[in-house]
């Protein structure tokens, strides 16, 4: 019998994701794994029991976690389903650690290797292991439909006979993984589209997709992106000037969409109420930061509020919100990394610790929390 992997029914937050998918469990099964899909686990996410079934999984219950060598997830286990893990398994999921030392001295103290999915360094190697890129591609989609369907006119142009209808203006800020998606969504309804980011190679990225990009091109701005390819803190002098532009540019805008994240760090705060107050009434604005404090001033987790006469939008998860695509690519990522842990000659598990994409993301192993970042020792 090979060893066993279990994939999770989501208990946390309303969680409509699933760590599986049916193409994926015919993956885990090829690389020699027996597979338990927790009842109903895909449910929400349009894949029904059968169709796990179908390619070779078991449906079983909670408590087959406890036989299981290696657990899926979308969220953080919970204490409840730690308890319920043998000592020893390997874990993986979006962790969420920043902030969290309790849980990660729990997951420590239940004896599991647990891999924080969100850490994986962003080498080529890694790419399709990437699950801040896979989810915020879809956020990024699903930010400008959210606002399109908040947004009381049409977002493309219509000459009609009754009169011309004039296109939605909207403004992206940040031209990341979700900000670059969101351009294009709102390009392909038509919208005029302009955007901006601290760092200089979004310039050519935001062109590239037809939209105008706006920002203070000076000599801290050419010089401000950091190695990981992340954006990184300006001076106060560069935050000013690039807030005054910005300013003036919103109130010419319909839709403001915020995607500015710095991991482990509280959201930098984008869009104050002043600039909301200078849009139009009946404006859009979308924070895709909210669970990290939020861009705009005046956003609130999971409800969509009015703020000077904008509509903002602080809906949580928002990639869940397109659970059915979001799972699949989700599930997609897991498996590519968990086959770099399976020896191709036996067909077993085989955790090798000097393996970057593993130094990069295992949070506890040994009863111990082993990452540098959270109180782990740097030693191998």
């Amino acid at each position: 019998m090979g060893s066993l992997i279990f994939v999770a029914k989501e208990t946390e937050g309303a969680e409509p994701r699933v760590a599986a998918s049916p193409d994926t469990v015919k993956k885990m099964k090829a690389l020699g794994f027996d597979v338990v899909v927790e009842a109903g686990a895909g449910y929400a996410s349009r894949i029904p029991d059968a169709e796990f079934e179908k390619m070779g999984s078991r449906v079983g219950s909670g408590s087959d976690a406890a036989s299981a060598d290696v657990v899926l997830k979308v969220r953080r286990p919970t204490a409840t389903e730690l308890a319920g893990y043998k000592p020893g398994a390997i874990v993986l999921g979006v962790m969420d650690p920043y902030g969290n030392d309790e849980a990660l001295q729990a997951m420590a103290a239940a004896g599991v290797s647990a891999f924080a999915m969100e850490l994986m360094p962003r080498i080529t190697r890694a790419q399709s292991m990437d699950v801040l890129s896979s989810q915020a591609n879809l956020a990024g989609y699903q930010a400008v439909i959210d606002a399109a369907s908040e947004y009381d006119r049409a977002m493309p142009m219509m000459m009609t006979a009754a009169g011309t209808v004039p296109a939605a203006k909207v403004f992206v800020m940040g031209a990341g993984v979700a900000g670059l998606q969101a351009i294009a969504t709102a390009r392909r309804l038509g919208a005029v589209v302009s955007a901006t980011d601290v760092r200089p190679a979004a310039k050519e990225q935001v062109a590239s997709l037809g939209a105008k990009f706006i920002a203070v091109e000076d000599e801290e701005f050419k010089a401000a992106e950091t190695a990981a390819g992340y954006a990184k803190p300006m001076s106060a002098e560069y935050q000013a000037k690039q807030a005054a532009l910005v300013a003036e540019h919103i109130a010419e805008q319909d839709i403001v969409i915020t995607t500015a994240l710095i991991p482990g760090r509280p959201a930098p705060r984008l869009v104050s109420r002043e600039m909301l107050k200078a849009m139009k009434p009946g404006s859009v604005a979308v924070d895709l930061a909210v669970e990290r404090g939020g861009n705009i001033e005046g956003a609130v987790a999971g409800e969509v509020v009015e703020v000077e006469g904008v509509k903002v939008i602080g809906h949580l998860n928002v990639a869940g919100r397109i659970a059915a695509s979001a799972s699949l690519l989700y599930a997609k990522n897991l498996v590519t990394f968990l086959e770099t842990m399976v020896s191709k000659e036996t067909k077993t598990l085989d955790l090798n610790i000097e393996d970057e994409l593993v130094k990069a993301t295992m949070l506890t192993h040994g009863g111990k929390v082993v990452h540098p970042n959270f109180g782990g020792s740097k030693e191998g």
